[in-house]
């Protein structure tokens, strides 16, 4: 049988939206750079690759037309490789994984390359092309489904009762992973720093210029954050259908916007082995679940049980659970060793 395995990855630092080091950055660029590392440490030729497959969510400016496609070219790729991309959200890069997965098991290529890629800096701005983007017919039928994210987080919290105080504690506790992660060189094996042009606005002047910088590690995270710092942050959210004044979401416990890509080299078991690569790890299933558009970060807790009972665990089984709490939980997925 059939196995698909992941022999190496790679990813850009996390660059912060708007204000970090790769707000000029196009997403060809993003992606290109991370697919052609991960390609390069994998140890193969760029013409064994079958076909390329990216998740992104705003696929718009040059993060459209098929970014997957264009990051062919722009990660050095020959024109032979395919491309394609999946739009599931937050989940896109995920999915992108668990396709690419699949085509190795079901459809017999040896060699898939998967990841994500999102430029939230140059299409989530005032180009965004916003014309009907709700639909009258959808709104009928399901008149929360375009409720914005951080208005769901409200709803959620509101009904199943989780405090600010446990929020804040929650991203308290994930600011200090991220740091002693950092502290004990643990991203060191998956980032590639990557030079780029970063645009500078004068606060004063509102004057713009460019500067040359050199990303080495993710912006945004920061290792001196308190409790009591996180408690004196406002709410951000107000104006909701539901929610009218939000009272949990802050800039301190949610995720930022952030710009970067990430790929991954999957190839079949038995040709890795041959090969002498050690895979990183293997695909064993996906599950995924739809909930309420309102409740929508709340997926998992459908998806998770779906996955657990058809490879017949508990949740005990399992000896490392990674959740992603931005929001759009819709897919749940797991890795045993």
């Amino acid at each position: 049988m059939r196995e698909a395995v992941i022999v190496s990855v790679a990813r850009t630092p996390i660059g912060k939206a708007y204000r970090g080091a790769f707000n000029d950055t196009e997403a060809p660029v993003l992606a290109g750079h991370a697919v052609r590392e991960a390609v390069r440490r994998a140890g193969i030729e760029g013409a064994e690759v079958e076909d390329l497959v990216l998740g992104c969510a705003t696929q718009q400016g040059t993060q459209g037309y098929n970014i997957a496609r264009l990051t062919v070219v722009a990660g050095g790729l020959p024109e032979s490789v395919a491309g394609m991309t999946i739009d599931r959200k937050c989940a896109s890069g995920l999915m992108a994984i668990a396709t690419a997965a699949k085509q190795v098991v079901g459809d017999g290529m040896a060699v898939v390359v998967a990841g994500g890629v999102e430029s939230i800096s140059l299409t989530q701005n005032k180009h965004l092309n916003s014309y009907r983007a709700q639909s009258e017919a959808v709104l009928a039928a399901s008149p929360n489904m375009y409720m914005a994210m951080i208005e769901t987080a409200e709803v959620v919290a509101r009904r199943y009762g989780i405090s600010r105080e446990a929020q804040d504690r929650y991203a308290l506790q994930s600011q200090q992973r991220v740091a002693a992660a950092y502290a004990a060189g643990r991203f060191d094996a998956e980032i590639v720093p990557l030079a780029s042009r970063k645009l500078v606005t004068d606060k004063v002047t509102g004057a713009t210029h460019s500067e040359e910088v050199l990303l080495k590690q993710d912006e945004g995270y920061r290792a001196d954050t308190s409790l009591a710092g996180l408690a004196k942050l406002e709410p951000v959210w107000s104006g909701g259908k539901v929610i009218a004044k939000g009272a949990h979401v802050t800039a301190g416990n949610a995720s930022q916007l952030s710009d970067g890509a990430a790929a991954a080299v999957l190839m079949e078991a038995q040709l890795a082995a041959k090969r002498n690569l050690q895979p990183l790890g293997a695909y064993r299933g996906m599950a995924v679940a739809g909930c309420a558009p309102d409740e929508m970060g709340i997926g998992p807790v459908f998806a998770v049980p779906k996955l657990l009972a058809r490879h017949g665990l508990k949740v005990e089984d399992v000896g490392l659970w990674e959740v992603r709490p931005e929001g759009w939980h819709e897919l749940g997925g797991f890795e045993l060793g």
